[in-house]
């Protein structure tokens, strides 16, 4: 696996390195040792599988508020989206500021997220299919979100959206005050 960190303070995107031969490919998605090297020590909990019918369909912007803060590792493995998290550590460098990159089935890249940001997607092709690997167990009493078109963050989505759940339209913008709120995020 090559680990490339991107400009977002402690946020990876992750090449893999398959090994072809006529029979098809194997690649390693995950070793503890290599993910030690990049400071990851939090055992992954929960798996989860999402698909998306349809290209332009937005999901997000979501993240869990400590104490269930989690790290996820997110993987296309059918189709293509454009993958976004935005940093919401209030003493992070890169506090509110976004990257977007696309995974897709083709380049097998997936992202490392840590704590402390909000993830979020839109596809690029129809029936699109993401594995998500995350260190925290799903707390709803902790679920948040922020809305996908905030001015502050100004994310420049690749495609009109098609299809978003009425959550994710109606998550807040972030208020003017917005560093003097404490989700308990630490970098």
């Amino acid at each position: 696996m090559i680990f490339q960190e991107t400009v977002l303070k402690n946020a990876y995107t992750i090449d893999l390195e398959p090994f072809t031969d006529d029979r098809g490919l194997f690649a390693r998605t995950f070793c503890k040792k290599e993910f030690a090297n990049i400071g990851h020590h939090k055992e992954f909990v929960q798996f989860n599988h999402s698909r998306s019918n349809y290209t332009g369909t937005l999901r997000g912007m979501h993240f869990q508020k400590a104490p269930a803060a989690e790290v996820k590792l997110i993987r296309c493995i059918r189709g293509s989206i454009f993958d976004v998290i935005v940093d919401l550590r209030k003493s992070s460098p890169t506090f509110l500021q976004y990257f977007g990159v696309e995974l897709s089935e083709q380049n097998m890249r997936m992202i490392y997220v840590p704590e402390g940001f909000a993830h979020g997607f839109q596809t690029l092709q129809d029936y699109t299919e993401l594995i998500y690997h995350h260190t925290a167990f799903y707390a709803p009493d902790q679920d948040g979100g922020i809305r996908y078109n905030d001015p502050r963050i100004n994310i420049q989505w690749p495609l009109a959206i098609t299809s978003i759940s009425e959550k994710d339209k109606n998550y807040p913008f972030l208020p003017d005050a917005y560093e003097n709120i404490d989700l308990g995020f630490r970098n």
